[in-house]
C-alpha cells in the first residue's frame, strides 16, 4: 500500500478538476491535465506532506506528445511514493515551470528542455546543461535523426548477420531514427539507388513475378501419390489430365525370419519307444540310459595321492607273560 488515505478515489478533490489515479505496486499514479500540473504539485506537497523531490523527466509517446512525469515521496507520517503525470502535445510542448513548488526541479526542468524540447514558462534560467551550444535537435525526440550511423559506416568488418564465407548477404533493414545515406548526411544525392529484389522467374503457365497457382486439391482425394497410384490402376487418365506412369511393383522379401530370436522354439525329442517284454523274462528291459558325458582326462583335476596311515603298536601275537596265550 502507498499509504495515502481516501485515494485514488478522492484524486480529483485533492488534486484538481480533471485528475485521475490509480495504485499498482506500491506506486500512486496521479494524471492531471497541463493547466493544473502546478496545482497538483501543490496538492501533493501541502496536502498529501510529499516534501521530497525525486526527479523530473518526460516520455516521446508518438501520435499523443510527451508525457511529462515528477516522482514525489513523503518521509513523515510513514513512507509514501506519488508520481505526477501530464500530457503536452508535440505541437505545441510547453508547461508551467515547478521551481516555485519544488526548487530541486530547476535542473531536471533544463534536461528535459535539452532532451525533448518542452519549455517551462516561468524557469529562472533555461541554460544548456549536458549539450554543447552549437549542438541542433533533441537527442530523445523518437523522430531524431542518429547522424553517427549515416556518417559512418558499421564499425565491424560485416553487418549483423552476415555470413563468414562468402555467402548471401540479408536484406539490410534501417532501424528506427537512422535515414538513407542517399536522402540525408554529406553523401546526400552521390550514391547510386539500391538494387532492387530480382522478379521471381516465370513458373509453368504464369507470368514473370508472379507465383505459379497452386492446386487445390479435397481431403476425399487423397494425397497425390494416392491419386496418381489410382490413375495407373484404372489404365488412364481423368479429366482430361497427362497421363502417369506407373510405380514398378515391389520385389517381395522371403517371409522367413533373419533375427535368430525371431525363428521358432524347437520341438522337444521324444523318447525312443522300447518293444514290449516278451512273457517269462526276468525283469523287463529298461531303456537304454544316454551315455555320460565326460571330460577329457587334460580338463579333469588331478587327485593327490593319500599318505598311508601311521602303524600301530600293536603287541605280538605269540605267548605272553608266564607262558600264556593273551
Amino acid at each position: 500500500m502507498s499509504h495515502f488515505e481516501q485515494l485514488p478515489q478522492a484524486a480529483a478533490e485533492v488534486f484538481g478538476e480533471g485528475a485521475t489515479a490509480e495504485e499498482s505496486y506500491d506506486l500512486l499514479t496521479v494524471d492531471v491535465p497541463p493547466a493544473g500540473w502546478v496545482t497538483a504539485l501543490t496538492a501533493a506537497r501541502d496536502v498529501l506532506g510529499c516534501t521530497f523531490f525525486d526527479w523530473l523527466s518526460a516520455v516521446d509517446e508518438p501520435g499523443t506528445g510527451f508525457r511529462v512525469c515528477a516522482h514525489l515521496v513523503r518521509l513523515e507520517g510513514g513512507l509514501g511514493r506519488l508520481l505526477v503525470r501530464t500530457t503536452v502535445p508535440h505541437d505545441a510542448a510547453e508547461l508551467a515551470s515547478a521551481t516555485g513548488v519544488y526548487a530541486g526541479a530547476g535542473w531536471h526542468e533544463r534536461e528535459t528542455h535539452e532532451m525533448f524540447g518542452v519549455a517551462f514558462t516561468g524557469h529562472p534560467g533555461m541554460a544548456p546543461l549536458l549539450l554543447p551550444d552549437e549542438f541542433e535537435g533533441h537527442p530523445l525526440r523518437k523522430d531524431f535523426v542518429l547522424a553517427a550511423r549515416v556518417a559512418k559506416a558499421w564499425p565491424g568488418a560485416k553487418e549483423p548477420g552476415e555470413s563468414h564465407d562468402g555467402g548471401p548477404k540479408r536484406r539490410q533493414m534501417l532501424p528506427p531514427g537512422v535515414p538513407d545515406p542517399n536522402d540525408w548526411g554529406p553523401l546526400k544525392g552521390q550514391l547510386p539507388p539500391a538494387p532492387a529484389r530480382p522478379a521471381r522467374r516465370a513458373g509453368a503457365g504464369g507470368a514473370a513475378g508472379e507465383r505459379p497457382a497452386r492446386r487445390t486439391r479435397t481431403a476425399g482425394e487423397g494425397s497425390a501419390s494416392q491419386s496418381g497410384a489410382a490413375g495407373g490402376a484404372a489404365g488412364g487418365t481423368g479429366g482430361g489430365g497427362t497421363e502417369r506412369p506407373a510405380r514398378p511393383a515391389r520385389t517381395p522379401r522371403p517371409a522367413g525370419p533373419d533375427a535368430p530370436w525371431q525363428q521358432p522354439p524347437a520341438e522337444p525329442s521324444k523318447p525312443v519307444e522300447q518293444p514290449p517284454a516278451e512273457p517269462g523274462s526276468a525283469e523287463p528291459s529298461k531303456p537304454a540310459e544316454p551315455p555320460r558325458s565326460e571330460p577329457p582326462q587334460a580338463d579333469r583335476p588331478q587327485e593327490e595321492p593319500k599318505p598311508a596311515p601311521p602303524a600301530r603298536d600293536e603287541p605280538p601275537t605269540g605267548e605272553g607273560e608266564g607262558g600264556r596265550t593273551p
